[in-house]
């Protein structure tokens, strides 16, 4: 394997800020940017605060996932990155004239295989990408982004606070809205998942008897009349900040469990995870973003769910269902699903994501695949290790997936030793 040099990066960079809402120092310029056009303007801040307007506004009418947005990572980051010393990275590309073109949300972590570069908030997005302005692809080229890449790396490396030795970013779909991610133009390989998205009709009836067959609807029916003997059925949105909590928590205790059955650690038990989740659910700022709900069957609080409204998509992140109650034999969590495609139908949303995995059921509901993509390299002599490993774990972790008997095996496994455990 060749290692590159350290190829840093750092333009105009904003001084520390204290805490979120600080009050950030002028940026200071540096040397202009070499390969760039000279029209093309890029900026480096390293606190949130410093980025939030321009952020919020580009925001609105960039293409991007609703994990890209500002108030998801500075969530993140107050409660899970701060605790572990991440740096923010925020990269921002722009024309002479101000015309934000691409925001990168990225940032430094410490790890014991030395300081890696990723996106902010990785492990806990779903989906990994830039912000681009509708009209990216158009202004700006495959060279140009290019060279914008190497240069942000290699003023990275100028600066002591930003250095990095490796880089590992993940979980980068194919395309970002209706363009081409331009990451994908690097040395990607894929990751060991992919992703699943539905084109929501009109219309709830139309679009239910399009997807299911006369079968598969009767069971439905069946099952739905066995569950409304145990109680009267509804589907329900969280109200307010304290309904929300209340119904998040139940998710994460029946999340625990099961995720314990099948030999899986908490991932609510993570520093800061709980914490975040909570704040998303009860912060105002969050609550057009964040929609909670759950399926109640009598006095049972059978399902609940955690969703991301952002654009015309709803994104289904989080899911659970009561696996001690009676009813949970006849799938309170399918039913749950089919409320919530309902849901989205009826608010006017065009499509349902599915997000990061490749389970059944996501199959059986999408007609969009979305291949996710990876990025390892060493930067240092000192990041060889670490993205040596990346690549390997990577590969073999797709390798299993992607590879029916074994991923039988390993799930098998996994939940004999969750039941020794119980």
């Amino acid at each position: 394997m060749t290692v590159n040099p350290a190829t840093p990066l750092t333009a105009f960079r904003s001084a520390d800020v204290a805490a979120d809402a600080g009050t950030a120092a002028p940026l200071r310029r540096l040397d202009s940017s070499e390969g760039l056009p000279s029209n093309f303007q890029l900026r480096i801040h390293d606190t949130l605060a410093a980025v939030e307007d321009e952020w919020r506004s580009f925001e609105r009418i960039a293409d991007c996932s609703a994990f890209q947005t500002f108030d998801w990572l500075a969530a993140w980051h107050r409660h899970v990155g701060r605790r572990d010393g991440t740096i923010p990275v925020i990269a921002v590309g722009a024309f002479a004239g101000g015309e934000t073109v691409f925001i990168l949300p990225l940032a430094i972590e410490r790890t014991r295989a030395g300081r890696r570069l990723c996106w902010l908030g990785q492990e806990l997005c779903d989906y990994n990408a830039p912000l681009l302005a509708p009209d990216f692809a158009q202004r700006v080229t495959r060279e140009t982004f290019v060279a914008a890449w190497r240069e942000l790396q290699r003023r990275m490396q100028r600066d002591l606070r930003l250095r990095f030795d490796w880089i590992e970013l993940e979980k980068m779909p194919q395309t970002v809205g209706a363009q081409l991610n331009p990451f994908t133009w690097l040395d990607v390989t894929p990751n060991a998942s992919g992703a699943h998205l539905t084109r929501l009709g009109a219309d709830w009836e139309k679009f239910y008897l399009e997807k299911r067959s006369s079968a598969t609807r009767r069971r439905d029916r069946i099952k739905r009349a066995r569950m409304a003997a145990f109680g009267e059925i509804r589907f329900l949105t969280a109200t307010g900040g304290e309904d929300s909590r209340r119904t998040l928590n139940v998710l994460m205790e029946q999340k625990r469990r099961a995720l314990a059955h099948r030999g899986i650690p908490d991932i609510f038990a993570r520093p800061g995870y709980r914490e975040f989740f909570l704040q998303l659910v009860s912060d105002p700022k969050t609550c057009d973003l964040i929609h909670v709900s759950r399926v109640e069957i009598g006095t049972t609080l059978a399902a609940a769910n955690l969703g991301l409204v952002f654009g015309d998509c709803y994104y289904h992140v989080l899911a659970s269902y009561a696996d001690d109650s009676e009813a949970s034999r006849f799938g309170p969590g399918v039913l749950h699903l089919r409320e919530l495609m309902g849901y989205a139908i009826a608010r006017g949303l065009r499509r349902f994501d599915f997000t990061i995995g490749d389970e059944r059921y996501k199959l059986e509901w999408s007609d969009t695949h979305t291949a996710l993509w990876d990025l390892t390299a060493a930067a240092t002599w000192r990041g060889l290790p670490g993205s040596l490993w990346s690549r390997l774990r990577r590969r073999l972790k797709r390798f299993i997936k992607q590879t029916p008997p074994i991923w039988r095996a390993v799930s098998n496994m996994r939940s004999a030793i969750g039941f020794l455990h119980k």
